[in-house]
């Protein structure tokens, strides 16, 4: 379609008709429909991603608006051609109005663009922590021990793990309801794939493999890239249990992010859920202010840990329940709301975070932490992507408005050069030479067409007299 579109252009710069023919609107029909349905999938797949587009704005949101003002100032050129040499119709008028009112709003749009990366760099802060979004899970099948390695190798401040209670009371980590996508359930226990992992004792669990699909998924695409003997430690991987993964993070100095899923009505541990969680930190040894509690329910009875929230309330609310962070995600975090809560004391770590221009953004905005899926790409932003600050970003904006502004005129005085050429001479009638030579006008005027069709039938009778006066041959006889 957008080859199609292109072909269009050329044809109407180079005042050709359009002609098209069936194939034509077949595939434009065809392209159409395509770009619908796609569309449509999108946002029955991905619908909670919207949101993306519009922060991706505040990241490329300069760089977009000088874009946009070079195609439509080189697009001039197609408008003046169509008003300056042909016929002034109201048709010609409302299609210079709606040009110049589309390069005015672009030439102040800036005034509507926000970007917390136009600042002094002075007034950035401190590189965002890096948390392991279930450890390293490109790397390594998530919520395993070895995940946890690789995120630490990665240089992760802090580690996040989604925490189930066993039926027997051990807290493990998984991060879906039922153990058949991380683990071989449908090969040992194929009658009891669909159950709630919870309702496994710790025996069971812990005999399951839990790498191994990973290698024959390739979820990421990274088991190329993988050493051979990572490759071995993958396919011997098991289920990782939250006492070892405590232990990892105390051994490495490092935080820990819990979020804890209770247990099914019908499970023994449904109201000591909490207390077993708790316990599982003690036996690790890891200090109580390393721990990050997420749960809202019980809040009073785990006062030694981390409190945070994951939903975005008021100042006064988060500090009536004792509550110093929020863990929001990309799509509630706006730069006003980050700057509010830090202006009050409240840190803020966002998830999930896996692309350096994102990373690069909420820098500019100032958060404490981000949650990542893929530190080993973080690790390799030392600084944001861009940074602008806000006189230079004036002078931009200013001078490409100029430079536009210089372009535009001189595209429509140099297709009006023949007219205000012919005004400055003092002619004020067409001659049929300059009718001729304005080929390219798109609706001529009611006079060109006569005087054209005048030149056509005096040809014709030229033609005509000159058969008439031609002698026939001696030799015709």
């Amino acid at each position: 379609m957008l080859l199609q579109q292109l072909q269009s252009l050329c044809h109407i710069s180079l005042g050709q008709q359009l002609n098209l023919y069936w194939i034509h609107k077949v595939g434009v029909l065809a392209a159409l429909i395509t770009t619908v349905s796609g569309v449509v999938s999108i946002d029955d797949v991905w619908g909670d991603e919207w949101d993306i587009i519009l922060i991706s704005l505040q990241s490329t949101g300069p760089f977009l608006h000088i874009g946009a003002l070079a195609a439509v100032t080189v697009l001039g050129w197609l408008v003046a051609e169509q008003v300056v040499r042909a016929e002034r119709t109201k048709f010609h008028m409302i299609l210079l109005l709606v040009y110049l009112s589309v390069l005015l709003a672009l030439y102040m749009a800036p005034l509507a663009i926000s970007s917390p990366c136009i600042m002094d760099k002075n007034s950035l802060k401190s590189r965002p922590d890096v948390i392991g979004r279930r450890g390293a899970p490109m790397l390594a099948p998530e919520n395993t021990l070895m995940s946890f390695n690789k995120a630490l190798q990665q240089g992760v401040s802090s580690l996040e793990a989604d925490v189930t209670v066993s039926l027997d009371g051990v807290p493990f980590l998984m991060r879906d309801r039922t153990l058949k996508r991380t683990t071989d359930i449908a090969k040992v226990f194929p009658d009891r794939q669909d159950e709630d992992a919870s309702l496994f004792n710790w025996t069971e669990i812990r005999s399951l493999n839990a790498g191994q699909w990973f290698l024959e998924n390739d979820p990421f695409w990274t088991v190329g890239s993988l050493t051979g003997r990572d490759r071995n430690r993958i396919r011997n991987l098991t289920v990782c249990s939250l006492v070892e993964m405590l232990r990892l993070a105390a051994r490495a100095n490092r935080s820990a992010l819990l979020y804890l899923r209770r247990p099914p009505p019908e499970h023994p541990h449904y109201k000591t859920w909490i207390m077993d969680t708790l316990w599982a930190v003690q036996r690790s040894g890891i200090s109580q202010k390393r721990v990050t509690w997420t749960p809202d329910t019980d809040r009073g009875r785990v006062r030694g840990l981390q409190q945070t929230s994951l939903e975005k309330l008021s100042v006064e609310e988060l500090r009536h329940r004792g509550i110093s962070s929020l863990t929001l995600r990309y799509s509630q975090a706006s730069n006003k709301d980050i700057q509010d809560f830090l202006a009050n004391n409240m840190s803020v770590t966002v998830y999930p975070v896996n692309e350096p221009w994102l990373y690069s953004v909420l820098w500019c905005s100032g958060v404490s932490s981000v949650s990542s899926d893929t530190p080993q790409v973080l690790r390799k932003v030392p600084y944001p992507i861009w940074l602008m600050s806000p006189d230079k970003y004036c002078l931009v904006w200013i001078t490409s408005d100029l430079v536009s502004i210089a372009i535009v005129i001189g595209i429509f005085i140099f297709q009006n050069y023949h007219v205000i050429r012919w005004r400055m001479s003092g002619m004020q009638n067409y001659n049929p030479e300059q009718i001729m030579l304005s080929a390219v006008a798109r609706r001529p005027s009611r006079d060109v067409n006569i005087m054209k069709e005048k030149l056509i039938f005096s040809g014709t009778k030229t033609q005509e007299k000159g058969k008439k006066c031609v002698l026939p041959a001696p030799w015709s006889n």
